[in-house]
């Protein structure tokens, strides 16, 4: 059994990963449009170029994702897409990286059950946690 993440974005799915893919070392692996679906599955012309289906590999785990109908999406509340980092400089870096252009909920730094970790909303909207954890 395995339990991925599946996130829905506001029509910037696409962005989101090639984002990722640059700040967070990630792969894209899948990016499927609805204008590549079936004919009996038919969409609206300006949703032709949305993703409904999209999948990335950041070092080894799978994070999916699509565009949400405009009638369905909701702002992202209640989870955090939380990312482990062994090096605290290097998860400063990549939470530095994922909270430009979003918000800091809480700025990374040392904590009693950390060498490193911080809170924030990326530019889409997304919740994250990065961590560091003290050498186990």
């Amino acid at each position: 059994m395995q339990i991925n993440p599946y996130l829905f974005y506001d029509g910037n799915c696409e962005a989101a990963f090639k984002f990722y893919e640059k700040v967070l070392g990630a792969k894209i692996e899948v990016l499927l449009r609805n204008e590549e679906a079936p004919e009996e599955m038919p969409t609206q012309p300006e949703r032709k170029k949305k993703i409904m289906h999209a999948r990335i590999s950041i070092d080894g785990q799978v994070l999916m994702a699509s565009d949400a109908p405009p009638d369905h999406f909701h702002k992202p509340q209640g989870f955090s897409v939380s990312l482990t980092v062994k090096d605290p400089a290097d998860a400063e870096r990549k939470f530095k990286a994922l909270s430009e252009g979003g918000s800091v909920n809480m700025p990374f730094g040392k904590t009693f059950f950390s060498k490193g970790f911080g809170m924030c909303a990326d530019q889409f909207g997304i919740p994250w946690m990065v961590n560091c954890p003290p050498e186990g």
